[in-house]
């Protein structure tokens, strides 16, 4: 009798664990149709609606962040975890998983602790330049930890750096496949954009940025006798009909529009000529697969600044402009942006600049490693993965040991 191959996922938070994760799940799917895949997450993050959105089951946990901002409530951090973890171990239970993977964030670490605690063999992926807590944490729980930068392996742990294997950002299918050339006038019929006109989309990541959303208001105001440039403006829901008033009151319609989301983020890419936008891993590596020129504005309180260190990523390569929050405004954006929008050969190298390295096939190449982790057999009729990423030997670490060291 066939035994459908059975996968929990943790992810939870934001759209930077949550949109990887699904990109797995999907790349699973593809060699596995009957594949049993649910989600642990909690009840604060975008995962009660994205992850119900995109078909999978979501199974919630009662989760504090790793947050050094707690003070003392660090203290209470263990007793959390492992509570968190024991109904994280029921929901691995009831679902039979053979594989538990971690994709980042406070609320997978739960779901990493259940396979241990169930004795089941589990995977971290971190998606940053700079290791999240939870990950740091999660690395002590399992030798089989995948990264998504290179950069990453230099921050962490020294004793697991030659364990971890870079395979690159899991991105959904509609962007790793994106032909920007191909479906470029397609998109842009779609969104509107009138022939001739450069379109700038600004992107605040998964909630909107009030920063990004605030320039973007005034360089409408500034543009707005303009026909030769559009803007697109993701907001989030929250600011969203603000934005849109304000527009109106200040003329700035006639060259912008603003939308609480960008659902169909391979059409917003394949039609736009400049993105400006927040550095979060997965945005960082979709730019640098679909090769679309940023400019990048790093939120400056996510932890260890790793937006800063993403978006050195595109930089360095000189496929982006970096521009530090405090330092964004609507002139401070005109002064970078009309030198670009008026030498077209610029935004070209900028594109051309971009290295799209494995993010492309980086699901599959995680789907692969969970399967073979399951002992399952690997299909290369049905699946773009090339090379098989390496399964370490388990080096074992005491519960006890971990609980100290996250109170710490």
């Amino acid at each position: 009798m066939h035994t459908p191959l059975s996968v929990v996922i943790g992810a939870g938070g934001t759209g930077g664990h949550i949109y990887p994760g699904l990109a797995l799940a999907e790349a699973l799917r593809k060699t596995d149709p009957d594949a049993v895949i649910s989600f642990v997450g909690t009840t604060r993050g975008l995962e009660t609606r994205l992850i119900p959105e995109a078909g999978y089951r979501l199974h919630t946990v009662d989760m504090i962040p790793f947050d050094p901002s707690l003070g003392a409530r660090r203290y209470l951090l263990p007793a959390d975890l492992v509570r968190a973890a024991k109904q994280a171990q029921r929901v691995v239970e009831d679902q039979r998983a053979q594989v538990v993977v971690g994709m980042g964030g406070y609320a997978s670490a739960p779901a990493v602790l259940a396979a241990r605690m169930a004795g089941l063999p589990s995977l971290i992926h971190e998606s940053n330049a700079v290791p999240g807590r939870a990950n740091v944490f999660a690395a002590r729980l399992t030798p089989h930890i995948a990264l998504a930068f290179d950069e990453t392996r230099a921050h962490l742990p020294r004793a697991r750096r030659h364990r971890a294997v870079t395979v690159g950002m899991p991105l959904t299918g509609a962007v790793a496949r994106l032909d920007r050339q191909a479906e470029r006038a397609e998109a842009r019929r779609r969104l509107g954009v009138p022939p001739g006109a450069r379109l700038v989309l600004f992107n605040g990541g998964s909630l909107g940025a009030r920063r990004l959303t605030e320039a973007a208001l005034g360089l409408a105001e500034r543009w707005r006798d303009r026909t030769d440039v559009r803007l697109l403006v993701k907001t989030g829901p929250q600011a969203l009909d603000g934005t849109r008033r304000q527009l109106a009151a200040s003329g700035g319609a006639a060259v912008a529009e603003a939308v609480p989301y960008l659902d169909r983020m391979d059409l917003a890419y394949a039609a736009g000529d400049l993105v400006v936008c927040r550095a979060g891993a997965a945005t960082v590596a979709e730019l640098a697969t679909v090769k679309v020129p940023a400019v990048l504005v790093p939120y400056p309180h996510a932890p260890g600044d790793h937006q800063f260190h993403n978006a050195k990523v595109l930089a360095d390569a000189g496929a982006a402009r970096i521009l530090r929050d405090e330092d964004t405004d609507a002139d401070s954006l005109a002064a970078v942006l009309d030198p670009l929008l008026a030498e077209p050969s610029r935004l070209a190298a900028m594109g051309a600049a971009a290295t799209g390295g494995t993010h492309a096939q980086a699901a599959d190449l995680l789907a692969d490693w969970v399967r073979r982790l399951a002992g399952r057999s690997h299909d290369s009729t049905t699946t773009t993965t090339t090379t098989r990423t390496p399964i370490p030997t388990p080096i074992p670490t005491p519960i006890r040991t971990i609980e100290t060291e996250l109170a710490e």
